[in-house]
């Protein structure tokens, strides 16, 4: 069975397809009302974020575009010092696309609410003539009650404080491209993606006084290193040596001329917080699920001017500038 315009024109076919496919696997209290808006239980300051999700191929090695909507956002969110209650989600259809495809990617979705624990409370569905999208775009939005005091923020880095990642660099970005142009030599390359909601709160509960948190994705570690460094006006330096990469990931970026540090991630995060407190944060990440391979990576600096200094597995030292330009499309 395939996607018809019909299923996107708000009649008999819309409900159907909401009923049968959206309702069927979202279904909570909230969605199941089924109003034009939801109805939201918070309290105090409110995160909220949104984001578009045009990854091509649609499904690929460790996720799909139905568990990346669900993590991009969460993680989003997360980054505040939130947590994550409530996602909204509109699809894009192109005409013509398989009914199961769809079903797989709403059941991706489904998955990856639930073991983030938010709910799909609303959304919207449109159905375009083929050729008006690529198969399938989804936007999710999401809202989280704050529990940072000071929410972390890109504007809060200190001279001082540590530089910690929550995992290796570069998985998402070269498993999609090595998925998307059947690249053999990925060999065992597999996405990220995942939710990172439940560390952060262990961050802030346990450890507190979390300055900056930061999700690497477009661009990778470097450029969003560079833009938390221009947000606080100061310097950081990194030690190539502590980044952890898959040798899958490097070996990889060798044969295309890339670099990891500045590849997609999908389910990493970046912890500035002070450097007495740089090993009690480690401890935390190192515990959790997705967090086993943390590192502490550098330090923030004074600087005249902003800047990220990378230190070099030779022992020289080089700067990290911002990506220019886009590396790898269509990466989520």
């Amino acid at each position: 069975m395939k996607i018809l315009l019909d299923s996107g024109s708000g009649g008999r076919a819309s409900q159907r397809l909401i009923a049968d496919v959206f309702l069927r696997h979202f279904d909570n209290g909230i969605l199941r009302r089924m109003d034009d808006a939801a109805l939201l239980d918070l309290k105090g300051p409110v995160a909220m974020s949104t984001d578009g999700y045009t990854v091509t191929p649609l499904f690929f090695p460790g996720g799909s575009i139905g568990s990346l909507a669900v993590h991009g956002t969460v993680n989003d969110v997360s980054m505040l010092g939130a947590r994550p209650r409530y996602l909204s989600c509109a699809f894009i259809i192109e005409e013509g696309l398989e009914l199961d495809v769809l079903e797989r990617v709403v059941e991706d979705m489904a998955r990856a609410a639930k073991k983030a624990g938010v709910d799909i409370v609303t959304g919207d569905t449109k159905v375009v003539p083929r050729g008006a999208c690529d198969k399938m775009f989804i936007t999710t939005a999401g809202v989280g009650e704050v529990i940072a005091s000071p929410a972390p923020s890109g504007h809060a880095a200190r001279p001082g404080d540590a530089v910690l990642v929550s995992g290796s660099m570069g998985d998402h970005g070269l498993t999609v491209m090595a998925r998307r142009d059947g690249l053999s030599f990925a060999g065992d390359a597999a996405s990220d993606s995942a939710p990172l909601n439940r560390m952060v709160e262990r961050l802030i509960t346990e450890v507190g006084d979390i300055h900056v948190l930061r999700d690497p994705t477009r661009g990778g570690l470097a450029t969003t290193l560079n833009e938390i460094a221009e947000q606080s006006g100061v310097g950081c330096v990194v030690e190539e040596s502590a980044v952890p990469v898959h040798d899958s990931v490097r070996a990889g970026c060798d044969v295309l001329g890339l670099d990891p540090l500045y590849l997609a991630n999908e389910g990493k995060l970046i912890c500035i917080l002070p450097g007495e407190k740089a090993q009690a944060a480690l401890e935390v990440m190192k515990s959790c699920e997705f967090g086993a391979e943390a590192a502490i990576i550098g330090s923030i600096t004074a600087a005249e001017k902003p800047r990220v200094e990378l230190r070099t597995f030779m022992g020289g030292s080089r700067l990290l500038s911002m990506l220019e330009g886009a590396q790898l499309p269509r990466i989520c």
